[in-house]
């Protein structure tokens, strides 16, 4: 790898490498430019994800002259950074929005997964002038949907929560299964695999099992060691979430296991299990997610060589109509149509596939093994993902309310923040009415809460209230509520269901917490 400043010239026939300032001065300038990346692309519609791509571009050989071409350390960084994002799906996921959309979820990450290799690697062989054995790594490249475009979407289309669930788990399952299948690829390929298929199939069947077993286990014994953690202060805790994280993707490879299904599965029940410091622990890793997609988009956009990109243009154009129009439709009616998922469902995971880092980060396997017309590939993957973000990202909403599943954004979730207090045997939670928040207008004691909790102080603009029972919360409330551990998940649970449901949560409507 060699890293260069262009301005700093030539001594002596070598290239003077920039000091290890510089390089943090560069590094702080492109994170400030990718942040306000995400305000042009709330502006423009346009994802911010290719805006990152874009910025590595631009910083690379061919236009400002800085020089990358290590694949194999963007391949390391790439993997970490993956499970850095996949960590934050499963902290940031709640059970309740993917519990009923695991079965379809886990059909589209596996036997969807298949199908999508299988057709865009025959559409592939049939097409371009490679043969069987390419055209099926490249369409195992580019099979599995990508966590960082989903989740990036996500966040500004408000979808029914079966919807919501099956993207989410979906994207976080389905990296694990590509990973597997163009590693096999690329050895068969090379000429050093002497595994008959069904072997490997046999035993990416196992890795994928070992990485569920270890990351449930992993993510249960995390969950009773971070209960005795933790401490009134909320700074380290989310420090220790992430190391029960890493440890369930290591002892996960160790066991030959699927790292990354192990660490989505962990995240998902550590995130799940009502721990202390929960709105920091989110806080945090929603910002390791942005910093590592940051981070991989512009390396993987440095990566790319700009004059490389035109020759690879018309094959990435039959790539992307084929994987767009006949392969995600196909996986996803092969996965879920006997599920009883509704058509227009079906419909929006068919266009919702988006594709994004994966692919990219997966393309530099074959070429760091040395497979012939790998660099082709690599560069058909990169366009295929551009053309297919740029036709797929800005038009889910206008599919969402054309096939009448856009939600109304009408309520928020209550944000509820809990903290220990040491030896009292107690905890402090810490409520925020939100502006949708049908808290708004409940007095303290119709909030039914379970005993011994007790609402102590309402915190707000204009000062702080010690609450009586006729106490009415307001928009941009906070409330202290002190508990006993023994009841903290049942409070969480009413104040979830009020703010969602109002005062009457619980009498006549089944999805509200039955008060006491």
């Amino acid at each position: 790898m060699l890293w260069t400043v262009p301005a700093l010239g030539v001594l002596d026939g070598r290239a003077v490498v920039a000091p290890p300032e510089a390089v943090l001065v560069a590094v702080a300038l492109v994170l400030l430019l990718a942040v306000a990346a995400v305000r042009l692309s709330t502006r423009t519609g346009l994802p911010s994800l290719l805006l990152y791509l874009a910025l590595g571009v631009l910083l690379g050989e061919d236009v400002l002259g800085l020089q990358f071409d290590d694949e194999q350390l963007v391949q390391g960084l790439g993997y970490t950074a993956l499970a850095l994002i996949l960590a934050e799906g499963g902290l940031t996921t709640r059970w309740d929005s993917i519990r009923g959309s695991l079965g379809p979820a886990s059909a589209l990450a596996t036997l969807g997964t298949c199908v999508s290799l299988l057709v865009t690697g025959v559409g592939a062989w049939l097409v371009l002038d490679v043969d069987l054995v390419t055209a099926l790594l490249l369409g195992a490249v580019v099979a599995s949907t990508d966590a960082a475009a989903v989740f990036s979407v996500l966040r500004s289309v408000r979808l029914p929560r079966r919807l919501v669930g099956a993207l989410e788990a979906e994207s976080g399952l389905n990296d694990a299964p590509a990973v597997l299948a163009v590693l096999a690829l690329t050895a068969a390929a090379a000429g050093t695999s002497e595994d008959p298929w069904w072997l490997s199939v046999l035993l990416a069947v196992l890795a994928l099992l070992v990485g569920v077993v270890v990351g449930l286990l992993v993510g249960r014994a995390g969950t009773t060691a971070l209960r005795r953690l933790a401490a009134p202060v909320s700074g380290p805790f989310p420090l220790a979430v992430l190391a029960v994280v890493g440890i369930a993707y290591g002892a996960a490879v160790l066991l030959g296991g699927s790292g990354f299904i192990a660490v989505y599965v962990a995240a998902l029940v550590v995130g799940n299990a009502r721990l202390p410091h929960g709105g920091a622990t989110r806080g945090f890793a929603t910002s390791l997610g942005w910093f590592a997609q940051i981070g991989l988009f512009v390396l993987l956009g440095l990566l790319a060589t700009p004059s490389r990109l035109p020759d690879a243009l018309l094959p990435a154009l039959a790539i992307t109509a084929i994987l767009v129009l006949v392969a995600r439709p196909a996986s996803v009616v092969a996965s879920v149509s006997w599920l009883g998922v509704p058509w227009r469902d079906q419909v929006f995971l068919s266009w919702a596939g988006l594709r994004g880092a994966v692919p990219i980060v997966l393309a530099t396997i074959p070429v760091i093994a040395g497979v012939d017309g790998s660099r082709r590939i690599f560069d058909v993957v990169f366009v295929v993902v551009v053309v297919s973000v740029l036709l797929q990202a800005p038009t889910l909403p206008w599919l969402a309310r054309r096939l009448g599943l856009q939600e109304d954004d009408h309520n928020a979730e209550v944000d509820v923040e809990s903290s220990p207090l040491g030896r009292m045997g107690a905890d402090l939670l810490e409520v925020q009415v939100h502006e949708r928040s049908r808290l708004h207008g409940v007095s303290v004691q119709e909030l039914r809460l379970p005993r011994p909790a007790h609402v102590s102080l309402v915190v707000r603009p204009d000062g702080a209230v010690v609450p009586s029972p006729a106490t009415t919360l307001r928009h941009g409330d906070a409330v202290l509520v002190v508990t006993t551990p023994a009841v903290r998940e049942a409070v969480e649970r009413r104040l979830r269901a009020v703010s969602e449901h109002g005062r009457l949560a619980g009498w006549g409507d089944p999805a509200g917490e039955r008060p006491p």
